[in-house]
């Protein structure tokens, strides 16, 4: 009877591909490649199954490490293998001590590098090859837990905190990473990033670092003044420096602009700008709630926020996570991201069937918060 059982067992895995590819789904997508070699039902199967993995996930952590490293770097290296897509393009966020640690690695098994080559190495270590990574460090970072969308988001103004999105290869949508210092800047290097001349662009996530420094400002205002005129959702910030992708035709220390380009006409966006003024629980909530009349779907969609380090709960009395509590109240579905940084860059830009509201005059902002929303089918 056992044999009889097992037989037919045997033959189902072997031969019904329904089957095969069903329990394949309930497999991370790097045991998937190492079931793939079983024959070639199971290759092809793997292959649907990857196919299928349309929707973004991410892997975030906070709190101590006590001593051992940076917080996000271990839950990297013990989250990865775990994931449920092929990650093509990743977002990484954190503070500036998970990439500025004299003895922060990525992975201990690892060679220890203190530079920017040898973290850059070690991050693309984690991730398949030929992995599109934007890795960056800020002073502060806000985060949605892991496992749910439905978590609430957190602000962390100080301590160990990041994040990294991984995007997989999404039919119809094309996310691709740009690093541009003054010496790699031209017209046709914004093109080859799909910045200019491109009619499928849709998003442009923007960050400029060493932003302080003489000529920084005039060449942050080279790099938005083509992309103010395009009908596009632009936002982002200054933040602290980058780690991934690295540029290498200026010096260590110079300053220069990255970013994520995101094609394709399934995606939407929206964005609003909470300044100065909202400086209490109920005018954040109803700053917030304008993003709604943009009608953007809630599934595959990610919410961003980028604040002024000016904010948080020094801006609101002393009250802690106000601007991301009022996202989730607005928007319980969809998972939170970005960063406390030294600068702010977006508008208002909502686009419904009735209307068009829009300020592309002023991109540049103090004080002030980004709330974006972009969707990705």
């Amino acid at each position: 009877m056992d044999l009889t059982i097992e037989s037919k067992a045997g033959y189902v895995l072997s031969n019904v591909a329904e089957v095969v590819e069903k329990i394949l789904t309930f497999v991370p997508t790097k045991s998937l490649f190492h079931t793939a070699s079983v024959c070639a039902l199971w290759r092809e199967c793997a292959r649907r199954v990857l196919r299928k993995q349309q929707n973004v996930t991410w892997i975030s952590a906070s709190g101590s490490s006590g001593g051992s490293g940076h917080v996000l770097p271990r839950k990297l290296d013990e989250e990865v293998e775990n994931v449920y897509l092929l990650p093509k393009t990743v977002l990484i966020m954190a503070d500036v001590d998970a990439f500025n640690q004299q003895d922060n690695h990525f992975l201990k098994k690892k060679v220890k590098k203190s530079s920017s080559s040898g973290k850059t190495d070690e991050l693309r270590k984690l991730f398949p090859k030929g992995c599109d990574i934007l890795g960056i460090a800020v002073p502060g970072i806000v985060l949605t837990p892991m496992g749910s969308h439905s978590n609430p988001p957190q602000e962390f103004e100080e301590g160990e905190a990041g994040f990294a999105i991984m995007f997989p290869n999404i039919d119809g949508i094309n996310i691709r990473s740009f690093h541009f210092c003054k010496r790699s800047f031209s017209s046709t290097s914004l093109e080859e990033a799909g910045l200019v001349n491109n009619p499928s662009l849709r998003v442009v996530l923007l960050f400029g670092y060493e932003a302080f420094k003489s000529g920084a400002a005039r060449f942050l205002n080279q790099v938005i003044e083509p992309l103010s005129k395009a009908n596009i959702l632009l936002a982002g910030g200054h933040i602290e420096s980058v780690t991934s992708p690295e540029s290498e035709c200026c010096n260590p220390g110079s300053y220069g602009v990255v970013g994520l380009a995101l094609s394709g006409s399934k995606i939407q966006g929206a964005s609003v700008l909470l300044e100065q003024d909202v400086n209490s629980e109920k005018t954040a909530e109803a700053a917030v709630q304008r993003l709604k009349s943009a009608n953007i779907p809630q599934h595959n969609t990610l919410g961003f926020m980028f604040a002024c380090v000016g904010r948080g709960r020094h801006h609101y009395n002393s009250k802690n996570n106000v601007e991301a509590d009022a996202f989730r109240k607005i928007f319980p579905n969809i998972p939170l991201f970005g960063f406390f940084g030294n600068g702010e860059i977006g508008c208002d830009k909502i686009v419904t069937e009735d209307y068009t509201l829009t300020d592309a005059e002023n991109l540049q902002h103090g004080y002030s918060t980004v709330m974006a929303l972009v969707h990705l089918g």
